[in-house]
């Protein structure tokens, strides 16, 4: 089970507790159920607060709403282990993610996002008159998110505030880029200042900007290097990327995230842990020394050529381009 099966398993659970009689016939389940990674020092992997959602109209605690559920959910396969924790909060712990159904998600997602890019017309505000720059940036990249999870503009509330830039909109755009200005601007929740410095610039790792879209670079160099060499992504189990796994098993949480939230510094963070996490992978892709090619060299490059492509549609979603070569 991925996370993103998480989060539909838990709509179903609430479903058929109601249809069961285990909860009052009240109690509507959501369309859709925020599932998130728990913080630091909290328990298990994933998190979800839909107990809160649902124990009004339930009529009953909030933790004997969640007590319900962990029964279910205990049961299904692919969930390790339910606990309810505080006032009613879910916590779950689900295996290692696998290899092949990440990257089939990942494709899945893909699409929705490039349908999102393809008509971007659409996923712009009708109107943005006497609006700043930054105002104009992150409401853009949240209607974006909106759209890839299925919602239009009028989901958007009335107003979207966001702190202007410390400089002229001009002025920030002629001296970083409008990729560059952007990804500042978004980098830090709507109501905190962006900070603007020369790292922007700087084409090394201390820039988080450059670290992102060079790891997409090195994805598309790695297909383009393989097919030199003869041999092709290919899905399969990897079991030396624990990190990149977990990271792309959780991206489409972070973009559900992201959107409910209308976060999309969310967004940032996990494109920066991703990009960290597929370059320290690139050495293992490709055959060394007098190596073949191998299965697992065909599915090491598949996993990399799909966080490549998560990279590509998160920063489509954020309004920037993701170059082929740097």
């Amino acid at each position: 089970m991925t996370p993103a099966d998480l989060s539909r398993c838990v709509v179903r659970a609430v479903r058929h507790a109601v249809a069961d009689g285990e909860l009052a016939v009240g109690a509507v389940a959501p369309g859709r159920v925020v599932v998130e990674r728990t913080r630091p020092g909290g328990v298990g992997d994933y998190a979800t607060p839909v107990a809160f959602q649902i124990a009004r109209a339930a009529g009953c605690p909030t933790r004997d709403v969640a007590g319900v559920l962990a029964r279910r959910l205990g049961a299904e396969p692919g969930i390790e282990s339910v606990e309810v924790t505080g006032a009613g909060f879910l916590n779950f712990v689900l295996p290692a993610p696998s290899a092949p159904a990440v990257i089939t998600e990942v494709i899945v997602r893909d699409i929705a996002i490039r349908d999102v890019r393809g008509g971007a017309a659409h996923v712009l505000p009708a109107d943005e008159s006497g609006l700043g720059l930054r105002e104009r940036v992150v409401r853009r990249s949240v209607l974006r998110l909106v759209a890839a999870e299925g919602g239009t503009e009028r989901d958007l509330p009335d107003t979207l505030a966001a702190a202007p830039v410390a400089r002229r909109d001009g002025d920030v755009v002629a001296r970083y880029g409008a990729d560059a200005a952007c990804w500042a601007m978004l980098a830090v929740p709507a109501r905190e200042t962006p900070s603007f410095c020369a790292t922007l610039l700087h084409q090394g790792e201390a820039s988080e900007f450059f670290r992102v879209r060079y790891a997409h670079a090195r994805s598309r160099a790695l297909v383009r290097n393989a097919a030199q060499l003869g041999f092709h992504p290919e899905a399969g189990e990897v079991d030396d990327a624990p990190a990149l796994l977990r990271l792309l098993a959780d991206h489409p949480l972070v973009l559900e995230a992201a959107a409910h939230h209308r976060a999309p510094e969310r967004l940032v963070r996990n494109l920066v842990e991703l990009a960290d996490a597929l370059l320290d992978f690139q050495h293992r892709v490709l055959p060394q020394g007098d190596e073949k090619p191998s299965a697992a060299h065909r599915a090491r490059l598949a996993l990399a050529d799909a966080a490549g492509t998560v990279l590509a549609g998160g920063l489509a979603l954020l309004g920037m381009d993701a170059p082929e070569r740097l």
